[in-house]
């Protein structure tokens, strides 16, 4: 292995592999099949790996995404619309997306889990996304702040109105504010 590849394969380990599960987390959300999530993540470990030598080590899990965000636009490019398809069977293929063996689903009442859907379902998209960005992916705000291209400020302010919201609809919606302290 010639030294340039070590470095390259020494720099993937290091910035790469610590954020996969961030990476099938996210790819999850955006696709919301197992199937799709893992071959987005397989798409984004090749891009990155293949331009780990450009990287300069500052925010990968930023880095990632933004790659992991190029390559979901240009998979959801190449797809063709299904229109003409037979609606059953795309129904019927949508079936096989779901995951009933969950164990989180298990534990976590259906009740709180469709308000917590809905109150996240209600927030704006600049709002939803940087809930999702910090809070589910677990990206520090410089990270989410760069990601987005907006100020660390703009996130942190949008993430306190964003999570004041969703607290808000949870108790409207009967919940107690116990439930949310674990």
């Amino acid at each position: 292995m010639a030294p340039a590849d070590t470095e390259a394969q020494a720099s993937f380990e290091k910035y790469v592999l610590p954020e996969l599960d961030v990476l099938y987390r996210t790819a999850w959300s955006l696709t919301r099949s197992d199937a799709e999530a893992q071959d987005l993540v397989q798409d984004t470990l090749l891009r990155a790996f293949r331009a780990i030598d450009r990287f300069d080590g500052r925010y990968p899990r930023a880095w990632l995404l933004t790659i992991m965000r190029n390559a979901n636009i240009n998979r959801a490019r190449k797809k063709k619309p299904d229109l003409l398809d037979d609606p059953d069977a795309t129904f019927e293929r949508s079936l096989d997306f779901a995951d009933d063996d969950d164990p989180e689903s298990l534990v976590v009442a259906p009740m709180f889990d469709a308000a917590v859907e809905a109150a996240f379902g209600d927030l704006s998209d600049k709002f939803r996304e940087v809930v999702e960005l910090v809070d589910l992916n677990g990206l520090a705000y410089q990270e989410a702040a760069d990601l987005l291209d907006i100020p660390v400020g703009t996130v942190m302010s949008r993430l306190h109105r964003a999570r004041k919201r969703i607290r808000d609809h949870l108790h409207a919606s009967g919940l107690d504010s116990e439930v949310l302290v674990r």
